[in-house]
C-alpha cells in the first residue's frame, strides 16, 4: 500500500464544531474550543501521522459576515486554506437549517472544483427520520464527493471519516516529522490557552475585543517563567478583565497556568496584564501585530 501525505481545510460556519473536531481527530487538545462565534482566529494546522498517511488538518476561522477589519482577516484565512489544500471538509451544524452562510460558503466550493467532504455534525441530537431527510436534502444541493455524519464533541464515526479522507489525499512522503502534532509553536499554544479561558469566564461581556501577547518567556530546570499582556479595546472591558479587587484575572490566570503546565510538564509562574488599545480590531497594523493575518497580503 502506497503511503499517501495532504492538506485538509476544516470549513464552515461559526459554532459548527470545527475546534472539537481538529482535537477529536488529533485525540489531543490543538485548537482552544468555546461556544463563542469565531473562537478560531488563525489557521491551525493539527497533523495526524499513521502507518499509511499523514493527514495535515487546518482549522479555519469560521466564515461570516465581518463587522471589523479583523473578520475580514478571519474570512480571508479560511478561503486561503480552502484554496491551498488537497481536500475540503466542510463542517456543518446538523441541527442548524440551511441558512445564508451556507450558501455563501458553498457558492466558494463551487468555483475550487476539489474534492469536498461534507461532515454533519451533532447527529447525536437529531431523530434518525429527520437525519435521513437531511442528508437527502443536502445531497441534492451539491455533488459532494463524500457525506459523512458525525458527533465530534462525543467522537461518533470519526474513524470512518479519517478512512474517507485517506482516499482523496494525494501520494506521497511525509511533510512533516511523525511526532510534530501542531505547526503552531508553543508560544502560539499558550497565547491560545490563556485567550480560551477567557472567553469561558467572560461569557458575552468580552467576547472578541482580546487579543493575547506573551510578552516573556524564561525557563530553568524547576520552573517557566511567563509574562503575558492582555489587549482590549474598550476601558470598560480592562474592568471586566480584571473583576472586582482583581477577582477576574486571578481566576484566568490560575486556570491558563495550570493547563499551560501539561504542556511543559513542570512547574509555571504565570503573570498577566492588561492594555487597552482603542478599536484595535479595525486597524490593520495592529491585527498583525498581533499575529492574527498570518498572510500579510491585501484583502479581497
Amino acid at each position: 500500500m502506497s503511503y499517501r501525505s495532504g492538506f485538509i481545510a476544516i470549513v464552515g460556519r461559526p459554532n459548527a464544531g470545527k475546534s472539537t473536531l481538529l482535537n477529536a481527530l488529533l485525540q489531543e487538545k490543538i485548537a482552544i474550543m468555546s461556544d463563542k462565534p469565531n473562537t478560531t482566529r488563525n489557521n491551525i494546522s493539527g497533523i495526524l501521522t499513521k502507518e499509511d498517511a499523514q493527514y495535515i488538518f487546518v482549522d479555519t476561522p469560521g466564515i461570516h459576515k465581518p463587522q471589523q477589519q479583523l473578520g475580514r482577516v478571519l474570512n480571508k484565512n479560511a478561503y486561503t486554506a480552502m484554496e491551498d489544500c488537497d481536500v475540503i471538509g466542510w463542517i456543518i451544524d446538523g441541527t442548524e437549517p440551511f441558512g445564508r452562510g451556507d450558501e455563501f460558503i458553498l457558492s466558494r466550493i463551487e468555483a475550487l472544483h476539489k474534492p469536498v467532504i461534507l461532515i454533519v455534525n451533532k447527529v447525536d441530537r437529531i431523530k434518525r427520520e429527520k437525519l435521513m431527510k437531511k442528508l437527502i436534502a443536502w445531497q441534492n444541493r451539491y455533488a459532494f464527493d463524500e457525506i459523512v455524519p458525525i458527533s465530534a464533541l462525543a467522537k461518533n464515526n470519526i474513524d470512518e471519516l479519517l478512512k474517507v479522507f485517506y482516499q482523496y489525499i494525494p501520494q506521497g512522503d511525509r511533510m512533516y516529522p511523525s511526532e510534530m502534532t501542531s505547526d503552531h509553536d508553543i508560544n502560539f499554544q499558550i497565547c491560545e490557552l490563556i485567550r480560551e479561558k477567557i472567553l469561558f469566564k467572560t461569557h458575552d461581556e468580552v467576547p472578541h475585543s482580546i487579543a493575547v501577547i506573551l510578552e516573556k518567556k524564561e525557563e530553568d530546570a524547576e520552573k517557566v517563567y511567563l509574562n503575558a499582556m492582555i489587549v482590549v479595546d474598550r476601558d470598560s472591558q480592562k474592568g471586566i478583565i480584571i473583576g472586582k479587587q482583581g477577582s477576574m484575572i486571578r481566576s484566568i490566570r490560575v486556570e491558563a497556568q495550570n493547563e499551560i503546565q501539561k504542556k511543559f510538564d513542570k512547574k509555571v509562574d504565570l503573570e498577566l496584564y492588561v492594555r487597552v488599545e482603542k478599536n484595535w480590531r479595525n486597524h490593520e497594523q495592529k491585527i498583525k501585530e498581533f499575529g492574527l493575518d498570518e498572510l500579510n497580503d491585501e484583502i479581497d
